[in-house]
C-alpha cells in the first residue's frame, strides 16, 4: 500500500539531502519534490508496458485490468497513460518544462482517480495484491496532485487564492 508513496518520497528526501550537502539543483523542496514525483512517475509509468514474466512490479496485465470495460482502445490506453507519465516524469526535471508538466500530471492524475475507484470498488487485484483501499489512495492521489501543481506553479497561486477568501478585517474607529 504505500509502495508507491515511497517511490516518491525517499528520492525526494535523497534529493533534498544532496540539495543540504551542495547539489545546487537540489536546493530547495519544490524541485526535490519534483525529481522525486518524476522518480515516481518512472517506476510507474514502467508497469504500463511490463510483460507478465515480470514478478517484481506490476505488469500492463494488471494495469489492463483496472480499467473499466467501457473505455475505448484498453491496450493502447495503457501505453498512453504511461508515455505519459514517463514524458510528464521527463517535463519534471527540466526547469523550462517543469510549469506545463505539472499542469498536465494533474490533469492526468485527476483522470486517474476514476480507474483506481473502479479497481477498488470490483476488488481488482494489482500485482498479485488486493486494491490500495479509498481510505488511502484518494488521499494519495491527492498527494501527487499537489505536488504536481506545486512544482508547476510554486505557492504563490495557493497564497492569492487563500488572501482572496480570507475575510477582510474592519478598519478601527476611534
Amino acid at each position: 500500500m504505500l509502495t508507491t508513496l515511497l517511490l516518491m518520497a525517499v528520492p525526494t528526501l535523497l534529493f533534498r539531502v544532496l540539495g543540504a550537502v551542495g547539489v545546487t539543483r537540489f536546493a530547495t523542496w519544490r524541485v526535490s519534490a519534483a525529481h522525486g514525483l518524476a522518480f515516481m512517475l518512472l517506476m510507474t509509468g514502467a508497469s504500463h508496458f511490463a510483460p507478465d514474466s515480470v514478478t517484481v512490479m506490476p505488469t500492463h496485465a494488471d494495469s489492463l485490468a483496472m480499467l473499466p470495460s467501457w473505455i475505448p482502445f484498453p491496450d493502447f490506453t495503457i501505453y498512453f497513460s504511461g508515455a505519459l507519465e514517463w514524458l510528464g516524469a521527463l517535463g519534471l526535471v527540466i526547469t523550462r518544462t517543469r510549469t506545463l508538466a505539472g499542469i498536465g500530471l494533474a490533469i492526468l492524475f485527476v483522470f486517474l482517480l476514476p480507474v483506481n475507484i473502479y479497481a477498488y470498488v470490483n476488488d481488482i487485484q494489482f500485482n498479485g495484491e488486493p486494491p490500495t483501499p479509498l481510505w488511502f489512495r484518494i488521499p494519495e492521489q491527492f498527494v501527487y496532485l499537489a505536488i504536481a501543481l506545486w512544482a508547476a506553479l510554486g505557492l504563490e497561486p495557493l497564497r492569492r487564492v487563500l488572501t482572496r477568501l480570507r475575510p477582510a478585517t474592519p478598519a478601527v474607529s476611534r
